[in-house]
């Protein structure tokens, strides 16, 4: 039987005729379960609602996005699988600027012109690769990272020509868990014996990780001057920078990133906060202006990017550009989550700017009314509408908002950040008041759970750190203690598939909001032992 027969391909190209032409050289390799997108947009409606083997993507697609801006956004949003093969399809001439761009690689590359036999070779060739990894794959999607881990040293010994790829998954399963200290030695290996760029980034991550800064901004620094297009060394040497404290020198990486790699929007986004941050007001219009460009070809836009270009044109003194970006917002955001909260805030900027008061109060009152019980909206963009309140004797409102905010405050810098809006407004016990309030609350929501699970109403505590998570997402604490309460009550109850999954988010959730957080390898530890118990580890 053929080895492609009965695999699943999505092939994504904006012209029918290649199209057709690359179907047929798909039949021809095997493959028969193929669908078609002519879009960017296209081909995200049909992954959210599909799964594929293969997908093959025409890097120059039309109506605003490459392909390297589209596999950024389905990994960044995890439409794509691990065990997804996913080819890029490029122009020869255009080969050296895709391949410098990809720090979020595709399986492979496809140069164009290409026959049927070149095809199948390279498809054949990452079937093979992906079968030898599936099993670790698989170990990973069901949240059985140790195990996964164990399979990685399996795999090594079984398959010696993959070893270094294992090694390195093993490495980012490691940081994945939170245990840097495990991922350093093997990236230390690889660094030292091999040269290889990204085990020498990983070395990186693992200092950043644990607060090493110093060393990691040296390490990365090298890496980025004898790697000129290894934009991933950028990004985390800005980061690097930013948590020093260092802004203009995070400003000056991005900006040289963004100059080998000017498509990803989440990089434009970042150099456009930081630039804002740094004062930068020039350079934050600029980047802000591309950002909502690029980003308006995307089936995953954010109408908080028009109201952060807003912000920005108002302290330049540009009102008539501002309303401008308004009326794009209003137009070509309709329908998302938080559109009219956003077009609320923006104008409340530009109202206040202009000293439009009665306009003003009324932008201020719908913004609150929208931004209500609405966690997609960042923290930011709550402190900013806050601060707004603060300034024109909307106290109630301005309080809710920072309450919110603290509730949700991933670490104590962002809990600084709601303060510092309290203070600046001469609001400050007030703002230290909301603060011990909220750490008393998380901490008696957290003392009830705990009081449940040791009276063995383990359902019981798992509603109640439920319905704190929903509440309160960004806040770690509360994720920490959600999934322990799912974990305690699979434990002692019995296996049940919804709180398995949701347990495995409630994790997935720390290890976002905390990855450095020192009981997370306890945490993993008793999942570990839960599936154990049930059997479940090989689903």
């Amino acid at each position: 039987m053929n080895e492609l027969d009965g695999l699943t391909a999505l092939l994504i190209e904006p012209h029918s005729g290649m199209r057709a032409n690359i179907h047929s050289m798909l039949n021809m390799c095997g493959l028969t379960r193929i669908e078609h997108a002519s879009s960017a947009n296209q081909a995200v409606k049909q992954l959210t609602l599909r799964s594929f083997d293969l997908v093959l993507c025409e890097y120059d697609l039309e109506g605003g996005q490459d392909g390297q801006q589209l596999l950024e956004d389905l990994r960044h949003h995890k439409l794509v699988s691990l065990a997804t093969m996913f080819f890029m399809v490029t122009a020869e001439g255009d080969y050296g600027k895709v391949v410098s761009a990809a720090e979020l690689a595709p399986t492979d590359y496809i140069l164009k012109p290409f026959t049927a036999d070149r095809l199948l070779e390279r498809i054949a060739r990452a079937l093979e690769k992906r079968n030898v990894f599936l099993p670790v794959y698989r170990l990973m999607e069901a949240g059985a990272q140790h195990e996964a881990i164990e399979a990685c040293l399996e795999g090594e010994q079984r398959h010696p020509r993959y070893a270094v790829d294992f090694l390195r998954l093993r490495a980012e399963l490691h940081l994945f868990l939170g245990e840097a200290h495990l991922a350093e030695p093997i990236y230390r290996q690889l660094a030292e014996s091999k040269a290889i760029a990204w085990a020498r980034l990983g070395l990186a991550k693992t200092l950043y990780l644990r607060e090493e800064y110093e060393e990691a901004g040296s390490l990365l620094t090298e890496l980025v001057q004898t790697n000129t297009n290894f934009v991933d060394a950028y990004d985390w040497l800005a980061r690097t920078h930013t948590a020093m404290g260092e802004l203009e020198k995070s400003q000056q990486v991005l900006g040289a990133a963004v100059a080998v790699s000017p498509h990803a929007v989440r990089r434009l986004r970042t150099l456009g906060e930081v630039a804002f941050e740094a004062g930068d007001d020039e350079t934050a219009e600029k980047v802000l202006k591309q950002v909502v460009a690029k980003a308006k070809y995307s089936e995953f836009r954010d109408p908080e990017d028009h109201v952060k270009l807003v912000r920005t044109l108002v302290r330049k003194g540009d009102p008539v550009a501002a309303a401008s970006v308004i009326r794009d917002l209003d137009r070509s955001m309709g329908g998302k989550a938080h559109a009219d909260a956003c077009s609320a805030i923006s104008s409340a900027l530009l109202h206040e700017y202009t000293g439009n008061e009665e306009r003003l109060l009324q932008s201020l009152d719908a913004a609150l009314a929208a931004s209500r019980d609405l966690p997609a909206m960042s923290a930011d963009l709550k402190l900013e509408l806050a601060r707004s309140c603060l300034a024109h004797d909307m106290a109630e409102g301005a309080t809710g908002l920072v309450r919110d905010v603290m509730r949700n405050a991933a670490d104590a810098s962002a809990m600084d950040r709601a303060m510092s809006v309290m203070a600046q407004a001469g609001h400050a016990e007030l703002g230290t008041t909301l603060a011990q309030e909220t750490r008393q609350h998380v901490v008696d929501l957290v003392a009830g759970g705990a009081e449940r699970a040791r009276g063995g109403d383990y359902a019981g505590a798992v509603t109640l750190m439920q319905e704190a998570a929903q509440r309160m997402p960004g806040n770690p604490q509360v994720a920490f203690n959600a999934a322990l309460a799912l974990l305690r009550c699979l434990e002692h109850t019995g296996w049940d598939d919804k709180l398995g999954q949701q347990a495995l988010a409630q994790m997935a959730a720390v290890r976002r909001l905390d990855p450095r957080n020192p009981k997370l390898a306890a945490l993993t530890a008793l999942h570990q032992t839960v599936l154990k118990k049930y059997k479940k580890s090989n689903k």
